[in-house]
């Protein structure tokens, strides 16, 4: 039976076969785009590759993307002052982690403005206009950043790490970002949790005052949070919460 649907079919299949080969054997023909190349510099040493392998290099950077937004930019310090305020105001899922991360995301952006604005000039725009290589743009573009992590770096953060790495430096502009990344989260997380402390301070008020009043009536058994938790969110609203706390963290970073 299987065989002689095979040769009910052959006579569509031979065409078939035909008009899928005659583009395959015209693709053999036509010279391949070699995908790696480098070109020599003019008398510097240096080389440039082809723009296959800058757009593999590209799109391997870009796994790298999360890493490099919590490492170089002030998302690190936003989110966990976030995540330490609906903590403090005793919420567990509202605001969701989405709608945290996006005002993070959003926030840090628009911190970073100064900087992005600043890369986009030196670095990428003069790529793009083919004034320097890609590995110029790249060395161009990391020192606006280096710039920003430097200023948000504590003294003894960065010499922290100096010492674990054993290297010492002469200037603030020889050090590597190696060492530089994590002095500089570590101290976006120490003033996070500054801020976090004292953010806490007047929530943690409501939660004992409320507690005292329920021991003092007998309420033994009535949880007081349950209690405390529209007080809370009362007083975060009258004083404007979030918009005191967008402004904190913009003008903790000089803005």
């Amino acid at each position: 039976m299987t065989f002689s649907l095979l040769k009910r079919m052959l006579p569509l299949l031979v065409p078939l076969l035909g008009v899928l080969w005659a583009p395959l054997a015209h693709a053999q023909a036509i010279p391949g785009i070699p995908a790696v190349t480098m070109t020599p510099g003019e008398g510097d040493g240096t080389q440039e590759y082809s723009v296959t392998l800058q757009i593999l290099a590209l799109m391997t950077a870009l796994t790298f993307l999360p890493a490099m937004l919590m490492m170089m930019t002030s998302f690190t310090r936003i989110i966990v002052v976030f995540a330490i305020l609906r903590q403090a105001l005793g919420l567990q899922a509202t605001p969701s982690n989405q709608i945290l991360l996006g005002l993070a995301l959003f926030l840090s952006i628009f911190i970073m403005k100064p900087v992005l604005e600043e890369a986009n000039k030196v670095a990428l725009q003069p790529y793009l206009q083919e004034q320097v290589t890609s590995i110029e743009a790249v060395k161009l573009a990391s020192e606006p950043f280096r710039k920003f992590m430097m200023a948000q770096t504590r003294e003894d953060d960065l010499a922290l790490f100096m010492r674990m790495a054993d290297v010492k430096y002469d200037t603030p502009e020889d050090v590597s970002f190696w060492v530089l990344m994590p002095a500089f989260v570590t101290s976006e997380l120490k003033t996070a949790f500054q801020i976090g402390f004292i953010l806490f301070i007047p929530f943690l008020i409501i939660d004992m005052v409320v507690a005292s009043v329920l021991m003092a009536m007998g309420m033994m058994m009535l949880s007081p949070i349950i209690i405390s938790l529209p007080f809370k969110i009362m007083l975060f609203v009258l004083v404007d919460g979030w918009a005191l706390i967008m402004g904190t963290l913009a003008a903790s970073y000089g803005l």
